[in-house]
């Protein structure tokens, strides 16, 4: 029987790593049109979140989740992520927009694991 999580782990890391650089451009151009180039930069930008990822041991690993192992990944930061999208400055909306679907994107693929 064809099941769809067993497919679209077959293609985990193109679906992941085009959700973190492709996606963030559509975000972009559709929340902040007149700035969407500027606003997906930032957004791209947000990937030193991953920065976190140093101090694991091993630093990589595909069987790994990210969302509740790395520091920057943790409810608590994502809690403070979220709450940036609620600052009234615009280029802080969009760090918490880039940073809310970094996790976003990097829940998608545990569930795909």
């Amino acid at each position: 029987m064809f099941c769809m999580i067993e497919f679209l782990s077959q293609y985990q890391t193109i679906i992941h790593y085009s959700f973190h650089f492709l996606v963030p451009g559509l975000l972009s151009f559709v929340l902040f049109k007149k700035i969407w180039k500027s606003a997906w930069f930032v957004m791209i930008t947000t990937m030193f979140v991953d920065l976190d990822h140093l101090f694991a041991n091993p630093i990589f690993d595909p069987e790994r989740c990210s969302i509740g192992f790395h520091f920057l990944h943790t409810p608590y930061a994502v809690i403070v992520y979220f709450l940036l999208l609620f600052i009234p400055n615009k280029w802080i909306k969009i760090i918490g927009v880039g940073l809310v679907f970094h996790m976003f994107t990097d829940y998608v693929d545990c569930l795909l694991m």
